[in-house]
Order: C-alpha cells, then structure tokens, then sequence
C-alpha cells in the first residue's frame, strides 16, 4: 500500500489533498514501488530556507527537499519518502507563469520524488532526463505541460 499525508503550513496555497496525493501513488508505481510512506510537507520562504541550512548546508530559500528515510534492511522494501516543498514559491512562479499553483506544487514534488527515485540533475543531460519525465508525469496526471512551460515563459518564448 501506498500512503501519502500532506501538511499545508501555506494558508494562501489550497493544496488539494486528493489529486496530489493521487499523482504521489501514480508515480510510486510507475517506478515499480508498491509499498510506500510518503510525507510532504508544504512551507514558507523562511521555513524551507531553515531546513536548507541545516540540512543541506545552502544558504537561501529553494523549491524543494527530499529525504529518502527507507530502510533498505527491511524485507519488503517499504519506502519512506520525507518531501518539503516551498508553497510560498510555488504561489509566486504560478502567478508570473500564468498557471495555477497546484500545477506549481506539483511539479516540486513531483521533483522531489524523482530525487528519491535516483533521478539527478547535476548535469545538463541529467536534467534533460529529469525534466522530460517531470512534464511526462504532470501532463499524464492533468496538469499539463508545467516545467517546459516555465522555461519557455521565462526564456521570453
């Protein structure tokens, strides 16, 4: 079984709770993992640029943080995946992309899973690859083209 829980700390940002936790469930399988806790929590600015520090070491604020916590000891391979992503962020790209913040969302944690998946983004090639599935994933799940989107609106195209 595959279990999402979602914290919204993000009054302005209504996550719908049941397409996101669909599109968590979707992926998971698409990957060939069938048992799974997935954790997400939305935050601020503030809050995930806290997180940043300590955990990671960055200073500033980012769109999102991963933590794969599975045990590989355990016999049935159970993931626990641990995601924070910046509500805040998301309600701001949206609004100067001209789509919603849903879509916003879902593309960070949809990259944040795929972090956990052992997707990387390191190298141009590797973020092709990421991105390519990140828009594969989210048109698939209804949310349309949203990374490329981005891109294109940003570059002026």
């Amino acid at each position: 079984m595959i279990t999402v829980q979602i914290t919204n700390h993000v009054e302005k940002l209504p996550a719908d709770v049941p397409p996101l936790s669909k599109g968590r469930r979707a992926v998971c399988r698409q990957f060939g993992i069938s048992e799974a806790r997935i954790s997400i929590g939305i935050v601020d600015d503030a809050e995930i640029a806290a997180l940043n520090r300590r955990f990671l070491h960055h200073d500033g604020t980012t769109d999102c943080l991963s933590f794969d916590l599975s045990d590989e000891t355990e016999p049935r391979g159970r993931k626990v995946f641990d995601l924070i992503v910046n509500g805040a962020l998301a309600l701001r790209e949206a609004t100067q992309r001209g789509h919603e913040a849903q879509a916003e969302l879902a593309l960070y944690i949809t990259h944040g899973l795929l972090h956990d998946l052992g997707f990387e983004d390191a190298t141009e090639r590797q973020a092709r690859r990421m991105h390519r599935t990140e828009d594969e994933i989210l048109q698939h799940l209804g949310y349309g083209l949203v990374y490329h989107h981005r891109r294109e609106i940003g570059k002026g195209i």
